[in-house]
C-alpha cells in the first residue's frame, strides 16, 4: 500500500511516546518514594504509625479484645519473637511464638504484680507451676522480659516480651512498651470517668425537672381538667411526651431538632400555667437540625429563663431561640428579657458554687466542655435588669458522637 510508510511512521511514534510515559511514570514514582526520606525516617513513621493503631484498640481499657488487637503491632515495635499481655487475674492476649508458656507466665509475673518491677528471666530458667522447666522442653529455649503496666499508685498488669536473649535494648523497650500502654489505660480510665460523670450530670438534671416542673405541669393540667377537657388531655400527651424523651436511658446525645420538639412541649406545658406572660419566637436554620448535641443541653437552659429570668418579671417575658449555620459549627442562643444576673453571681454559678440554684447554667456548661474541650463552654451575657443572652458553639460533624 503506498501510505504504508506513512502508517508504519506513525506507528513507531505511538510506541516511542508510551515507553517515554512509562519511563516518566517510573521515575516520578522513584522520585516519591526518595521523597518518604532516609531509612532512619521510613522506621520513624512505621513505629509512629504501629503506635497509633496499637493505641485505638486499647483506648477501651485492659480488655483481650482490645489487647489481642494491639499486641501484634506491639510485638512489631519491639522485634520480639512473642508478646504477651496480661491483666492481674490472667493473659488477655499473646502473639508470636513461646505460648507453650502461657501456663507459667502469671506465676512469673506475680513478682512483678507486686512489687512493680521488671524481671528478666534468661533462656530456660522459666519455671513451670511445681518445678523448673527441663532445658529441652518447647519454650526453654525463649528468655522473658516482664515489665509492669504502672496506673496510677498501683499495677494494673504486665507486658512480656520472649526472645532468644535478653539483652538491654529489649529490656528498656519493653518498658517503655509497658508505660506506652499504661497511659492508654489511664487515658480509657479517664474516657469512663468522663462517661460516669455525664451519666450523673444527666441524673441531676433530671433531678431538677422533677420537683419544680412536673409538679407545676400536674397542677396546670388539673385546672383545665373541668373548663376545658379537650385542652387537658391535649397537656397530658404533651406531658408524657416530654418525660419521656427527658428520662430516657439511652444515649449520652440527641440531635438538635429532638432537643428543640422537647423545648416546644416544655414551654407549651409551661404557658398553660403563665398564659401570655411567657412570648416565644424562634428561628432555625434547617440545615443544623441534624446536628448531634449533648442530651439535655438546651433544654435546662430554656427552663432557667423561664423560672429564673421570667417568672420573677413582673409583666410578659418573652424568650428568642435562635439555631445558625456557622461554617463547621451550629451556633445556638437562648434570649430573654427577663431580670437578669449579677456577673459575679453568674460566676459562682458556673463554678458550681450556687448549690442547687441554677444547676442547669453550670450542668450544662460542664459537659460542654467535657465534651467539646475547656474552650467551648457557654458564653452567657446578663446584667441585673438587662435579660439574658446564652450562646453554644457545637462543631456540626462529630464522628465519635451517635444521637
Amino acid at each position: 500500500m503506498p501510505d504504508s510508510p506513512l502508517v508504519s511512521a506513525a506507528a513507531i511514534a505511538v510506541i516511542a511516546l508510551a515507553i517515554a510515559v512509562v519511563i516518566a511514570v517510573g521515575l516520578k514514582v522513584l522520585r516519591s518514594f526518595r521523597d518518604l526520606g532516609t531509612d532512619a525516617e521510613r522506621a520513624t513513621y512505621k513505629t509512629l504509625h504501629a503506635a497509633s493503631r496499637a493505641g485505638q484498640h486499647l483506648r477501651t481499657g485492659l480488655n483481650p479484645a482490645g489487647a489481642g488487637k494491639a499486641s501484634r503491632q506491639l510485638r512489631g515495635l519491639l522485634g520480639c519473637d512473642g508478646f504477651a499481655i496480661t491483666d492481674t487475674t490472667g493473659v488477655l492476649a499473646w502473639d508470636g511464638a513461646a505460648e507453650e508458656l502461657r501456663p507459667v507466665l502469671m506465676e512469673v509475673a506475680a513478682t512483678v504484680l507486686a512489687g512493680g518491677h521488671t524481671a528478666v528471666i534468661p533462656a530456660g530458667e522459666l519455671r513451670a507451676p511445681g518445678g523448673r522447666s527441663p532445658a529441652g522442653a518447647p519454650g526453654a529455649g525463649y528468655a522473658a522480659v516482664i515489665a509492669p503496666i504502672r496506673v496510677g499508685s498501683g499495677v494494673a498488669g504486665v507486658v512480656a516480651a520472649f526472645a532468644p536473649e535478653a539483652g538491654s535494648g529489649l529490656v528498656r523497650a519493653t518498658g517503655e512498651v509497658a508505660d506506652w500502654v499504661a497511659t492508654q489505660v489511664e487515658l480509657a480510665e479517664l474516657d469512663a470517668s468522663r462517661t460516669l460523670l455525664m451519666e450523673a450530670e444527666v441524673r441531676a438534671l433530671r433531678a431538677q425537672i422533677s420537683p419544680h416542673f412536673i409538679y407545676n405541669s400536674l397542677n396546670a393540667i388539673a385546672s383545665f381538667i373541668n373548663t376545658d377537657p379537650v385542652r387537658a388531655r391535649e397537656l397530658v400527651v404533651e406531658f408524657a411526651d416530654f418525660t419521656r424523651y427527658s428520662f430516657r436511658r439511652h444515649g449520652d446525645f440527641t440531635t438538635l431538632a429532638e432537643e428543640l420538639r422537647c423545648i416546644d412541649r416544655y414551654l407549651l406545658l409551661e404557658r398553660a400555667r403563665f398564659g401570655e406572660r411567657v412570648q416565644v419566637s424562634l428561628r432555625i436554620a434547617p440545615e443544623v437540625l441534624s446536628t448531634v448535641i449533648p442530651f439535655l443541653s438546651l433544654q435546662p437552659l430554656v427552663e432557667n429563663a423561664v423560672r429564673h429570668g421570667l417568672e420573677a418579671k413582673e409583666g410578659p417575658g418573652h424568650i428568642s431561640i435562635t439555631a445558625n449555620d456557622s461554617g463547621a459549627f451550629a451556633e445556638v442562643t437562648i434570649e430573654d428579657d427577663g431580670v437578669g444576673m449579677d456577673p459575679d453571681q453568674l460566676r459562682s454559678v458556673l463554678a458550681g458554687h450556687s448549690g442547687g440554684d441554677h444547676v442547669g447554667l453550670h450542668n450544662v456548661d460542664a459537659r460542654l466542655r467535657q465534651v467539646y474541650g475547656e474552650d467551648n463552654g457557654l458564653v452567657i451575657e446578663t446584667a441585673p435588669g438587662e435579660g439574658t443572652l446564652i450562646t453554644l458553639r457545637v462543631p456540626k460533624s462529630q464522628p465519635r458522637h451517635d444521637a
